[in-house]
């Protein structure tokens, strides 16, 4: 009898609660697990933008100014008076600026309108409590070698060297800045380039240079050009000073290659790798001299006579690239 009873009470709960119940309930349950997942996906993801904890990518603390620990911004122009407007304009407005060094070849000096534009700009953008000193480094001759010349009584021990058709945003700069305090003997910047051994030469000693391309394919640079780069303020009184005379006037006549000399003046000096920093470039003027034609040629024969020069090849392959994780979901 017990039995029985027992059977009847199942088929009643059986009949109660028919399958397609049992298994909606089920369904929900996966679905609740499942939404459960995705739910947490998003909070790890969210985890790692900057604005979760409260890191603001574009604001940057301002550097303490009593201790110089900014960058001096060196800045090569000719005759482009609106790029230079342009530039000084944005540059002004990083945090970790500290004094500029225009470097002038022209055969005339600056106008009035414009030092009175430059100086306006640069006060306007300081800000209260923050002075930019402002300086135009005049030339008699008109060479490539006068970006490099050593600057008199510097303010800062980082350089950070740029042409005056690309902008950077000032929280590429500054990252770059904090990577070159890491290593501040080398060369940190956003435009990397490489060497090559010419595999259709017997003299191994022999090189081709690698624009953006061989660099993009193989992941590898050995050459930080100094139209947008940090380096330590020592260089340019070595450049200035030790470079030999035969590199200098090479450069002076080819006009083209004085970012390459300054490679191999650091690399020889360091025997370390530069660092490419990841950065976005806007580029506001025109072409300059890497659009001619025969670029490429021109720069390979530059490394080959500084290979002859310096009696051997300095520059240190290297595939090391500083990301900023800060604005980077996956790294």
């Amino acid at each position: 009898m017990m039995v029985a009873k027992t059977n009847l009470i199942s088929r009643r709960t059986a009949q109660r609660f028919p399958q397609s119940a049992i298994s909606a309930v089920g369904s929900v349950k996966i679905k609740l697990l499942l939404f459960s997942c995705f739910l947490f996906t998003l909070i790890v993801l969210a985890s790692r933008t900057p604005s979760f904890f409260g890191w603001e990518h574009q604001n940057i603390p301002s550097p303490d100014r009593t201790s110089r620990q900014g960058y001096t911004l060196l800045i090569n122009t000719w005759k482009r008076y609106d790029l230079l407007k342009q530039s000084i304009s944005h540059y002004t407005r990083c945090p970790g600026l500290d004094s500029i060094h225009i470097v002038w070849s022209e055969p005339d000096p600056p106008s009035d309108p414009l030092l009175k534009f430059l100086n306006h700009v640069v006060k306007a953008n300081a800000g209260a409590g923050r002075k930019i000193e402002l300086a135009f480094d005049i030339n008699e001759e008109d060479s490539l070698n006068n970006r490099f010349k050593e600057i008199k009584n510097p303010r800062t021990d980082a350089v950070f060297s740029i042409d005056d058709d690309i902008i950077f945003p000032c929280s590429s700069v500054e990252f770059a800045f904090s990577v070159w305090q890491s290593a501040p003997d080398t060369m940190v910047g956003f435009v990397p380039r490489i060497h090559l051994i010419d595999q259709l030469k017997e003299n191994k000693e022999s090189y081709i240079y690698g624009g953006w391309w061989p660099v993009w394919w193989t992941g590898t640079y050995s050459m930080i050009l100094s139209k947008a780069s940090f380096f330590h303020r020592k260089y340019l009184r070595l450049y200035t000073n030790e470079m030999p005379a035969s590199l200098k006037e090479y450069v002076k006549r080819n006009r083209n290659c004085e970012d390459i000399a300054m490679s191999f003046l650091v690399a020889n000096a360091t025997g370390a790798a530069p660092i490419w920093a990841k950065g976005k470039i806007y580029e506001i003027g025109s072409s300059g001299i890497s659009s001619l034609g025969g670029h490429s040629n021109k720069r390979t024969e530059c490394i080959n006579r500084f290979v002859s020069e310096f009696g051997r090849m300095p520059l240190v392959p290297t595939t090391v690239k500083a990301v900023d994780s800060r604005g980077t979901w996956f790294w």
